[in-house]
This record gives C-alpha cells, sequence and structure tokens, in this order.
C-alpha cells in the first residue's frame, strides 16, 4: 500500500508541471476555438436575417396571396415565410401612420405582401438576383423588395475578412500549442534522461523504453484535457450570473462539447506523439550527448 502512495506521488510529482502547462495551453486554444465557431454561427444568423418582401397586384386575392406564400416556402432559398393580409396591411398602416385609408378612399387599396428570410448561403448580390428574377416571373407579383445590395456586400466582405483573421489566429495558435506542449514533455523526459540509457544498456528494447513514457505523457494529457474542458464548462455556467447573458446565445452546449471533445482528445495525442520522439531521440544519444 505504502509502495503504491509513493508510486502515485512519484507520478504527480514528474508530471504535474506537465499537467498545468498542457492544461493552460489546451484552455487557450479551447478558447479562441468557441470564438471561431460562435464567429460562424453569428455570421450565418445575421446572413438569415435578410429579408425579401413581394407586393402582390391589388386585384390579388388573399387566398391567391397565401397560396404564392406557402409555394415559396418549399423553395430552397427560403428559410421562413410570412403572409400579411389586406386588412392586416391596413391595420398596420393606421398603426404606424395614423391615416384611415379605407376611410379615406372608400376601400382599401392596400395589396397583400409575402415576406421571408433568405438562407445563409443565399446571402449574396448574384443569389438575390436571381432570387428576384425567380420571383418576378410568379403571376400576381408587382414588385419585390430586396435589401441595398452594397450594406450586404460589405457585410459578406466583413464576415470574409473576420473568418481569415480568425483563422489564421487558430492556426497560429495550434502550432503555438504543439510547440509548448512539445518543449514541456521534451522537458520531462530530458529529466529522465540517464533512466532511459541505462534501460538501454540492460537491453531494453526501443519498444519497451518508449511505452512507459509515451502512456504516462498520454495520461498527463488526458488529464489535462478534462481539466481544461471542466474549466471552460464551469466559466461557461458561470457566465449569465456574472452578466454576460449573450454568450450563452453565441456559445450552445454543442458548440462547447465539440471543443471540449477535441481538447480531451487533442490532449493525449499531442503529448504521445511528443514523448515518443522525444525518448527516441534520447535513445539515439551516446552517455557523452547526455550531458
Amino acid at each position: 500500500m505504502k509502495g503504491d502512495k509513493d508510486v502515485k506521488i512519484s507520478y504527480w510529482a514528474a508530471h504535474l508541471t506537465t499537467i498545468v502547462s498542457v492544461t493552460l495551453v489546451l484552455l487557450l486554444a479551447g478558447i479562441i476555438a468557441l470564438i471561431c465557431l460562435s464567429s460562424e454561427r453569428e455570421t450565418r444568423r445575421l446572413r438569415e436575417k435578410i429579408e425579401v418582401s413581394l407586393i402582390m397586384r391589388d386585384s390579388v386575392s388573399d387566398h391567391y396571396a397565401a397560396a404564392v406564400a406557402s409555394k415559396i416556402a418549399d423553395y430552397p432559398f427560403s428559410l421562413n415565410t410570412g403572409f400579411i393580409n389586406k386588412e392586416q396591411a391596413l391595420t398596420d398602416w393606421k398603426t404606424e401612420t395614423g391615416e384611415d385609408l379605407e376611410a379615406l378612399f372608400g376601400v382599401n387599396p392596400l395589396s397583400p405582401e409575402i415576406y421571408f428570410h433568405v438562407k445563409a448561403e443565399y446571402a449574396s448580390a448574384d443569389s438575390l438576383k436571381k432570387i428576384e428574377s425567380r420571383l418576378r416571373q410568379i403571376p400576381g407579383v408587382e414588385d419585390v423588395a430586396l435589401p441595398n445590395t452594397e450594406m450586404l456586400q460589405a457585410m459578406n466582405d466583413n464576415i470574409q475578412s473576420l473568418a481569415i483573421i480568425l483563422g489564421i489566429v487558430a492556426l497560429f495558435m495550434v502550432l503555438i500549442s504543439f510547440v509548448l506542449i512539445n518543449n514541456t514533455v521534451h522537458l520531462t523526459i530530458y529529466a529522465r534522461r540517464f533512466t532511459i540509457h541505462t534501460m538501454q544498456l540492460v537491453g531494453a528494447t526501443k519498444g519497451f523504453i518508449t511505452r512507459p513514457f509515451v502512456a504516462n505523457n498520454m495520461l498527463a494529457g488526458l488529464i489535462s484535457g478534462l481539466i481544461a474542458a471542466g474549466i471552460t464548462a464551469i466559466a461557461l455556467a458561470a457566465a449569465p450570473h456574472a452578466g454576460w447573458n449573450d454568450v450563452a446565445h453565441y456559445i450552445s452546449w454543442w458548440i462547447y462539447a465539440c471543443v471540449a471533445g477535441g481538447m480531451v482528445i487533442a490532449g493525449p495525442c499531442i503529448c504521445g506523439i511528443a514523448a515518443k520522439f522525444a525518448t527516441l531521440r534520447f535513445l539515439k544519444k551516446d552517455y557523452d550527448e547526455l550531458f
């Protein structure tokens, strides 16, 4: 029992620095990943706010306009569809302007209106022009109202620039993470380089020597990934209580699960690869080169 306790203490003493360092690196990489994924979700939400309206002719009945709205709902570019009949249009006009057009003209001069939001992949100037051309071919359509194409293009350009910047930052963070974890694991194995040489002198094979170092560092990486995932979960759960209510809106638990899974997998993988290469490197050195 005492021997087992000594083994546990020696393991934590040998790998505590590795676990702390790898946890911090994975935590930082996880935050960048959350920002990238949540920004993708937010840009999609912004694109799907683009609304297209169809103004029908005066002669068009509410029944026909409703049928057209149902037809548009089945189009591949339509996200959701709404319909405003003549009476609702008149009521909205009275609410907004205070004018009673029916009392003024003797009849309701307003037309039914159909509106829908486009799917994110169709939120571009070229796609909207094609959509407009298709909608104008529908019988009974008097006009199609599209958002400002210049504003739409500017929004898409800004989103694309932001995506490129975040992609570069994410790639840079992955490289930095690998280098830092590799150096941390290398230093851990460097402290036991003479043990490796001794095992080699008594006839141990490369696989026999490498296996425990890889396994121990993979375990350290797994522990680091779990700790980093736990800290991230606590931070997300505590964010609304700290006044950051928007965090839950931008970062869903599904996105967190993907990032947390990535951290738990990346930790042991990177630590295991780094341990294998570091061990093999010391196996190739002569005794004098170990100093």
